[in-house]
């Protein structure tokens, strides 16, 4: 038995740092061609399954699953939540409003009728499928927003969706299975039901999320708190608003919704150390999860293919570019915007977790759902997966036609070296202080400030450097292209 344990815990670490060493060695490669993350670990998945090398086997009943899972769809909304502006929520109210009220709730609607109607399930079983497979995946569509050719109401429409949509479908799950007559949380009537996923679970989070944000503030003045581990920080509260939830049998996912929410209100540079840091960290855990469910568990949507089911997926899919369409008629979203709104709604890792937890609660049939909802996960990962593929190379050939003829070449005059000041100031030095800039600009040098901080501290700052030029963070080299940065200049930074 000690052997078997033993066996386990290293395949575990196993599987693990495969995850960290091949997520680091082709981050660069996925970044250029667009290809899906989740593709590639499915295949990691795939490949150390039965079918494979035979490591690891993950099944429904698998404890490993559960905690995985649970820890997944928790970070998955905490996620969703501190990395929101609620600034830009409040400017643009009425598009969150379109994207969620008659996009995200209509689109699981109609899907929950095509599932009840197509694949005879339950009422009950019908909505969690319906809620579960109205959930954009944020690993898959964290690709396209980063895409500088993407329209900018597109991109704010696309991620207030999915920043606000799981919070809107987890509730939708929670009643559906109560409605089955069982619950995550064993028996209790509906009003307790009720008290637990909209009163007391928020709550917690929120007071977690309180008292996270004012222990952290005390430390940052008096002692300081290194940037890194703000990050990790943020991790920490999330689990501690899920565990405070869970322990007065609130909605422990709910709670880290709340609790994200709360450190975006009221902390900017703790999201900003999440999105640069403890994002990353999220993300590898999210990956791990995939790497599970691809060793065997997604596989079995092809196990029971039948008409029906076939309908039914394509129907998933397709069901939104209607819908969304319809729900952006009179926004000032224009119409490529639209069209990408109404294509790119990717089924993904938080639609698997959500049917989860159907399965874990034991409703009758769930082993089905989990099938169909891995179906059209898989269809959703080849179609909407290669969509930023097939942007880059629309864009790049648009760029071709568009450019105009390139001039005879002229002979070019070999670069000037950049000046050192002193002999501690280098090119390509992380930081400089305060003095060594008034050095450089008083040698006569020419020196560029940027304004390279996220819209979200930007907002919440009355502060900007004299004479700085903005230039977005995000795919800082283009951006720097675009403004025409001179080569031959000092570029200082500054990002808080």
């Amino acid at each position: 038995m000690a052997q078997m344990g033993a066996d386990s815990l290293v395949t575990g670490l196993a599987i693990i740092g495969i995850v960290i060493m091949v997520s680091a060695l082709l981050s660069g490669l996925i970044d250029k061609t667009g290809l899906p993350h989740v593709a590639v670990f499915i295949c990691i998945g795939a490949a150390l399954g039965p079918a494979g090398l035979g490591v690891s086997d993950v099944t429904l009943e698998s404890p490993v699953l559960r905690v995985a899972s649970t820890l997944s769809l928790a970070l998955v909304l905490f996620t969703d939540a501190v990395t929101l502006n609620t600034s830009e929520v409040k400017r643009h109210a009425s598009l969150a409003f379109r994207m969620l009220g008659p996009g995200t709730i209509l689109c699981a609607a109609l899907t929950a009728v095509g599932a009840w109607w197509l694949l005879k399930v339950p009422p009950a079983s019908a909505a969690i499928l319906g809620a579960a497979l109205a959930s954009t995946d944020p690993v898959l569509l964290r690709g396209l927003l980063r895409r500088p050719d993407i329209p900018s109401t597109a991109r704010q429409a696309l991620r207030l969706e999915s920043g606000l949509n799981d919070a809107v479908l987890l509730p939708i799950v929670v009643v559906a299975i109560g409605l089955s007559g069982h619950s995550l949380h064993g028996s209790g009537s509906f009003a307790k039901l009720g008290l637990g996923l909209f009163i007391l679970g928020p709550l917690a989070g929120v007071a977690i999320g309180l008292i996270g944000v004012a222990a952290l503030d005390l430390i940052r003045k008096r002692i300081g708190v290194r940037r890194d581990y703000e990050s990790l920080y943020s991790l920490g509260v999330a689990f501690s608003a899920f565990a405070a939830a869970e322990a007065v049998h609130g909605s422990g996912f709910l709670a880290a919704f709340a609790a994200g929410l709360t450190i975006a209100a009221l902390d900017v540079e703790l999201c900003d150390c999440f999105v640069e840091y403890g994002g990353v960290t999220a993300e590898m855990l999210l990956l791990f999860t995939f790497v599970m469910f691809g060793a065997s568990l997604i596989w079995t949507g092809f196990i029971d293919l039948s008409a029906p089911t076939v309908i039914f997926a394509a129907f998933a899919i397709l069901v939104r570019v209607p819908v969304y369409l319809l729900s952006l008629i009179g926004t000032h979203v224009d119409r490529r915007g639209c069209l990408l709104i109404a294509w790119f709604g990717p089924s993904g890792l938080s639609s698997l977790l959500l049917v989860l937890l159907a399965v874990f609660a034991g409703v009758p049939g769930s082993d089905r759902l989990f099938s169909v909802c891995s179906l059209v996960v898989l269809i959703s990962i080849v179609l909407h997966g290669a969509s930023p593929l097939l942007l880059s190379r629309m864009s790049k050939r648009d760029e071709r036609e568009e450019a105009p003829p390139t001039p005879a070449s002229e002979p070019q005059q070999p670069p000037r070296s950049l000046p050192v000041v002193e002999s501690s100031l280098a090119v390509g030095r992380q930081s400089i202080t305060l003095e060594e800039l008034d050095q450089l600009q008083n040698s006569g040098d020419q020196v560029v400030i940027l304004d390279a901080r996220t819209d979200r501290s930007r907002e919440t700052s009355y502060q900007q450097a004299k004479g700085s030029v903005r230039l977005q963070p995000d795919n800082a080299v283009i951006n720097a292209r675009k403004l025409d940065l001179p080569k031959e200049a000092w570029l200082i930074a500054y990002c808080a």
